[in-house]
């Protein structure tokens, strides 16, 4: 059966308050010592154009974006207890009075803004009923200036509150916005010898096609080769290999550490990426569709004729093409290595996606190792960014379903798999049935 050696997929009670609470003390500005907590609006809010349909759109007070009536600015906390919680807003005007409706839970409240210094505004007293995440909106009713506010913080009090709230603070409003990244690190059996091939298999179940998704299949130490969802009208298959010069501009790589492009698949485009340490990118524009498996293969082998050097060559099947494309093969000097650090994740890319969940399924690796067999990968770890280690946000799981490894994240659900647990599913048995020789 499958196993998962961990404690609980179900919400984990902390008995700590969060470090993301730090320096969130009431001060002159701030009156009432019963909300003693400041949630950044920056880090933790987003526009909605109706309940339940996000604008895609960061919430940023550096700009007249709060114009409409129609708009809901939606501000996520999680707590760890039950019990009563006090909730006001720190807030002001540029000109006039704004009237503002208040909403949390089915329980709604119009409040008067009339100041042009930030103060701490009151909205009311109500009751959590479960441990997780909750929301605060906040909508526009009356203005007499360009915006209707400015919202500086949620303010937050009561005996909810005590074990601790989960918010993103200053040193992850970026990440905050963007979400946790979780990960699948397969274990390769010991029986294996080096690893020339990985295999594996990814399925986005209907809805989870988010843009500023990557579906990350294939992970290895030296890059990553996946899929994700770019635009509304953009998808890309995506295969990345990082030089070994450290930079975080590929302008600055030396010519003899440069990855070098050996062969490129119809329609691939090449360019240099950085900022995540640099290298050569490689990427397919094509509209893969969720519900859909999709087929990954990549291979890793020291060049024999050059000494230090390694070739990574990636190979993408779509069951609405039927066979095998190539992406690309890139060379890799000062490397000597096969296929290591075998690894899945799914990321989101895209801030202004935060709010909105997303999962994938991974399911049949195998590797294929230099002694020409196949071994299926039944084992892994489930890891997370420091997003999720440092409570920032508390939104990511992974587990079996359907006898495939899945990740998820985003959208502010409760469940949280416990980080670094270990997960087995069961052994298909059955081998991919490739023959290399007929690779394009």
């Amino acid at each position: 059966m499958n196993k998962i050696n961990c404690i609980s997929l179900f919400p984990i009670c902390l008995l700590f308050i969060n470090l993301n609470m730090a320096c969130n003390k009431a001060d002159d500005s701030q009156p009432d010592p019963i909300m003693s907590i400041r949630i950044p609006s920056q880090g933790n809010s987003w526009f909605f154009i109706s309940p339940d349909s996000p604008s895609q759109q960061v919430f940023d007070f550096s700009n007249d974006d709060w114009v409409s009536s129609g708009q809901i600015i939606r501000t996520y906390f999680r707590v760890e207890v039950t019990g009563k919680i006090d909730i006001g807003i720190r807030t002001r005007v540029e000109e006039g009075t704004s009237v503002l409706k208040a909403m949390f839970g089915a329980e709604s409240k119009d409040v008067e803004v009339s100041s042009k210094e930030f103060k701490s505004v009151y909205i009311g007293s109500y009751t959590i009923p479960s441990p997780g995440y909750y929301y605060v909106d906040i909508v526009g009713e009356k203005k007499v200036g360009r915006n209707f506010a400015e919202i500086s913080d949620i303010l937050l009090g009561g005996e909810a509150t005590k074990n601790g709230v989960h918010y993103a603070n200053e040193e992850y409003f970026y990440w905050g916005r963007r979400g946790p990244s979780v990960h699948l690190n397969y274990s390769v059996p010991q029986q294996a010898s080096d690893v020339v091939w990985f295999y594996n298999e990814v399925n986005v179940p209907a809805g989870n096609d988010v843009i500023g998704s990557y579906f990350m299949a294939n992970g290895f130490a030296q890059g990553y080769f996946g899929f994700q969802v770019n635009s509304s009208s953009e998808r890309r298959v995506l295969f990345s290999v990082w030089s070994p010069y450290d930079t975080q501009n590929p302008s600055e790589i030396p010519a003899e550490y440069r990855v070098v492009l050996r062969k490129k698949g119809n329609d691939v485009a090449i360019n240099d990426f950085g900022n995540e340490g640099s290298g050569g990118q490689s990427y397919l524009i094509y509209n893969w569709k969720s519900s859909n498996t999709y087929k990954f293969l990549l291979k890793v082998e020291p060049v024999l004729l050059e000494d230090n050097k390694t070739d990574y060559t990636a190979y993408f099947f779509a069951p609405e093409v039927g066979a095998w494309q190539l992406i690309a093969s890139w060379r890799r000097p000062f490397t000597n290595t096969y296929a290591k650090s075998l690894y899945s994740f799914l990321e989101n890319f895209e801030t202004q996606t935060g709010p909105l969940g997303r999962m994938a399924c991974y399911g049949n690796q195998w590797v294929y190792d230099t002694n020409n067999r196949w071994h299926e990968l039944t084992s892994a770890t489930f890891s997370a960014d420091n997003t999720a280690r440092d409570k920032a946000r508390l939104d990511y799981s992974g587990g079996i379903q359907e006898n495939q490894f899945f990740l998820r994240n985003c959208g502010f659900f409760n469940e949280t798999t416990p980080i670094d647990c270990s997960l087995t599913r069961i052994a298909n048995g059955v081998a991919p049935n490739i023959d290399f020789s007929l690779l394009p």
